[in-house]
Formats: structure tokens, C-alpha cells, sequence
């Protein structure tokens, strides 16, 4: 189908004071208001000001979807993720990132707890329910990947022994990570377990701001592959993939008290988020200029992203604030990130590919083709032989009236002559038509199998 311009959505979460910031104080500073405004007050403004009290004290952000302190995990994932798991079993790539300084709750919002799961398998246990529920002929795999972007570096948290990987960029522009381990499961209980599993490998460090900050992007790559067979032996393979991002904190060095080692990895975030702050910036833009560039390749986590913010992916993106005063930065910079992420346009298509079933009665015409060629090849070096054997036969017998035997040669001739070419680039044809089949079959046979683990208990 024709791809489909789509609006990104973005929505916000506000989580509740914590018990560190009632200790130092805080206030809180951001609030929710209807369904779809957050208002930011400026804790620096005073607030005896009455004539600029309400002109420049409160800011006030409209999203999709604004959550408080009083929306559950289930809340969350109805409003924002549950709409994109048909897309994704139909073939629709889609992708939801949290986004956010350290503490705001975008863990928690992702991965969630044992008695209030996140996004991640609230997501899964929809998805593998909507598979047993729609198995009309159509044989759905699922397979997962994990990884972190630490430092500038990719990690495999499913399989850390592997080392560091690389982004490579395959034929159709779509970016492939070299060497990630890619596990094929039918339970969303065993997804879970090993994204646990994979948490534990993720870099987290305490912070100033947060005591398990994690230092790392972590990205969950679920794909869903499912083919059906058409009545006409060819069969539909439909791609679709879900991308669920839980970014690093957004803060700056100055809030979070960082050195040395600390101040190195902040700086490392600090530029992968900037890349992405750009990015968003730009692609913001180029709404109203289609000349805008948009530059993806500043950090290795834009590249993986590509996709999901300027290509062919519904996106969704889940900022979050603390409402504290004490985080009035980092929530400003936040809220004015998001607020441009909605301007954010993206192409979204279906991945559908037809591999045709004919390949062994193609190899079977082809194989009669060249028994054709054979015989008509001998029919015409038979002629021709004959013809050699008896050079001067005809002249000899100019006198005899042979002309129509002679005219009826040539005629038969030039038939075998045509029958043979023609037969040559039949052959031809059939033979690019089988080399194009085999090669779609390799394609999609290596992208199935390849890195595959069958899970064992």
C-alpha cells in the first residue's frame, strides 16, 4: 500500500513528589490541567508579582495525551502504545520512547515492576493474544532483541560476552546491528524473563539525582514476522517491527554533581541527546521547508532511530517530568523538546514481500526449454551438414526447376533459426526470473534464520 504521512504523538507523564525532594522542600511546580495541558510555573518569578504573575509564571504545553501522579501503568499504555499492536502483526513498523531526565520515571513507565508492569509487557502479552486470536491461515514468528548504547557503544544485553557491535546500513537504507543476538519466542512470559534477565546487564550508576540513574539507552527490538499463503501459491511475508526505547537521563552535568567517569558518561548522553534534540529540531521544521537537513549520523543513537523519527514509523514518544521546583530546568527543557517532537511527520508503509512457490515448476520449464534448444539445434546442424555434404548438388541441376524445394529450405530454415532464438531468450528470461525468486527466497530465508536462538528451557 502507498505510504501514509502520520503525525508523531507525544504525550507527557507528571510523576508524584518523591520523599527526597519533600525533605529538601520542593513544590510542586508542574500540573496537569483537562486531558491534554501541563503548565509549568517558573519557581524564580515572585510570585507577589500580580502583573506578571499570570504572563510569565506559568507556561502552558498542550499533547495528545497528559498523564499526573493519579494515571496507572494500564492507563498509559491504552493512551499511547496499545493502538500500535494490530499495525505491527499487519506489517507497520512503530516505535515508543521514553524521554526524560534521570528520576522522572521513564524506567518505570517502560519496564514497570512484578505488580505494576510497564509498557514492555503490557505491550507483548497484547501483541502474542492478538496472534492466537487472528490465526486465519497465517503462521506469525516473533523475535526480540536487547541492547544498550553505552559511551557511544553498542551492547548486546541478552548475550554482554559478545563485545561491542556495529550499525551497518543494508541495501534498502535500513540500519542493521552486525551480530545481535535475535531470540525467536511465542510467550510474552518469556520475553519478560529475559528482558529482566538483560536490565541487570544495563549500566546504572548513582547520581546526584537518582540513585540506580541508568547511564545507558536501552532499546527493545520486537519483530514480527508473518507469512500467509495467497491461492495462487505465492505467499505474502508481512515485516513489522516494534522499537520501545527507554533513553538515558536528559540532565546536565551541573545538576547532576558529576566527575570523572561520571562527567565522561554524561557527556556521552549529552551528545547522543543533543544529536537527538536536532534531529527533532529539524525534522520540526521541515514541515513548513522541505530543504531542511536533517542530519541522523551525529550519534549512534540517531542513526538506530532513523526510522522511527523522519522514515517509515508510527511513532510515539512519552516525555517525563518531575513536578518538583528543583527540576524546573530539566522539566522546561523537556516539555519544549516534546512540544517540538509533535510537529515530527512520518511516512509509514507496509513491509510486505511476495515470495512466489513456483521456483521447482520454473526449474522444470527450463529444463524443456534447453531439451528444445538440443533438438532444434540438431535439426539445424543436420541441415547444415547436409548441405556441406553436397555443395555442388544444386548447381549441378540448374536446369532441373528446383526453385520452390530450395525457397521451401530457406523458409524451414529461418523458422528453426526463429524457433531456436526464440527458445534462447525464453530460456533467458526464465532463467532471470528463477535467479530473482531464489534471491528473494535467500533474502528472506537468512533474515528468518539468521542470529535465530530457539529458547530452551
Amino acid at each position: 500500500s502507498a505510504p501514509r504521512t502520520q503525525q508523531s504523538s507525544v504525550a507527557l507523564r507528571i510523576r508524584p513528589l518523591n520523599d527526597t525532594e519533600l525533605e529538601e522542600g520542593a513544590t510542586a511546580i508542574a500540573h496537569k490541567v483537562g486531558d491534554q495541558m501541563a503548565v509549568l510555573m517558573d519557581p524564580g518569578e515572585d510570585p507577589e508579582d500580580t502583573l506578571r504573575a499570570h504572563r510569565s509564571r506559568e507556561k502552558a504545553f498542550i499533547f495528545d495525551t497528559v498523564f499526573d501522579q493519579h494515571a496507572s501503568q494500564e492507563d498509559v499504555y491504552r493512551a499511547t502504545t496499545q493502538q500500535l499492536v494490530e499495525g505491527v502483526i499487519s506489517g507497520y513498523n512503530a516505535t515508543v520512547f521514553a524521554y526524560g531526565p534521570s528520576g522522572a520515571g521513564k524506567t518505570h513507565t517502560m519496564l514497570g515492576t512484578d505488580t505494576e508492569p510497564g509498557i514492555y509487557l503490557r505491550t507483548l502479552a497484547d501483541l502474542f493474544q492478538a496472534i492466537e486470536e487472528s490465526r486465519d491461515g497465517a503462521d506469525c514468528r516473533v523475535s526480540m532483541s536487547y541492547l544498550e548504547i553505552y559511551n557511544e557503544v553498542i551492547r548486546d544485553l541478552l548475550n554482554p560476552a559478545s563485545g561491542f557491535l556495529e550499525l551497518r546500513e543494508d541495501s534498502r537504507g535500513s540500519i542493521q546491528i552486525a551480530g545481535i543476538t535475535e531470540v525467536s519466542t511465542s510467550h510474552a512470559q518469556e520475553i519478560m524473563q529475559l528482558l529482566t534477565k538483560g536490565t541487570r546487564q544495563r549500566t546504572q550508576e548513582p547520581t546526584a539525582t537518582h540513585p540506580t540513574s541508568s547511564r545507558s539507552h536501552a532499546v527493545l527490538q520486537v519483530t514480527v514476522r508473518q507469512r500467509r499463503r495467497g491461492t495462487d501459491l505465492a505467499e505474502e511475508v508481512h515485516v513489522g517491527r516494534l522499537f520501545l526505547v527507554d533513553l538515558a537521563g536528559s540532565e546536565r552535568a551541573s545538576q547532576t554533581q558529576n566527575q570523572g567517569k561520571r562527567m565522561k558518561e554524561g557527556a556521552h548522553i549529552n551528545r547522543s541527546l543533543l544529536a537527538l534534540g536536532n534531529c527533532i529540531n529539524a525534522l520540526s521544521e521541515k514541515g513548513s521547508s522541505r530543504t531542511q537537513y536533517v542530519n541522523f549520523r551525529d550519534s549512534k543513537l540517531t542513526r538506530l532511530l532513523k526510522d522511527a523519527l523522519g522514515g517509515n514509523s508510527r511513532t510515539v514518544m512519552i516525555a517525563h517530568i518531575s513536578p518538583a521546583s528543583t527540576s524546573f530546568e530539566e522539566s522546561r527543557t523537556t516539555l519544549l523538546y516534546a512540544y517540538r517532537a509533535k510537529n515530527i511527520k512520518t511516512r509509514v508503509k507496509r513491509n510486505l514481500l511476495n515470495v512466489s512457490l513456483r521456483i521447482a515448476q520454473y526449474t522444470d520449464v527450463i529444463s524443456d526449454l534447453r531439451r528444445e534448444i538440443e533438438r532444434l539445434k540438431s535439426k539445424l546442424e543436420t541441415r547444415e551438414t547436409d548441405k556441406r555434404s553436397d555443395p555442388g548438388g544444386r548447381d549441378a541441376q540448374v536446369t532441373i526447376p528446383c526453385h520452390d524445394t530450395e525457397e521451401d529450405g530457406r523458409v524451414q530454415m529461418n523458422k528453426i533459426r526463429a524457433q531456436l532464438i526464440g527458445a534462447f531468450k525464453e530460456q533467458l528470461e526464465m532463467r532471470r526470473s528463477l535467479v530473482e525468486l531464489e534471491n528473494t527466497h535467500m533474502e528472506l530465508h537468512i533474515d528468518v534464520s539468521r542470529h535465530l536462538l530457539t529458547i530452551a528451557e
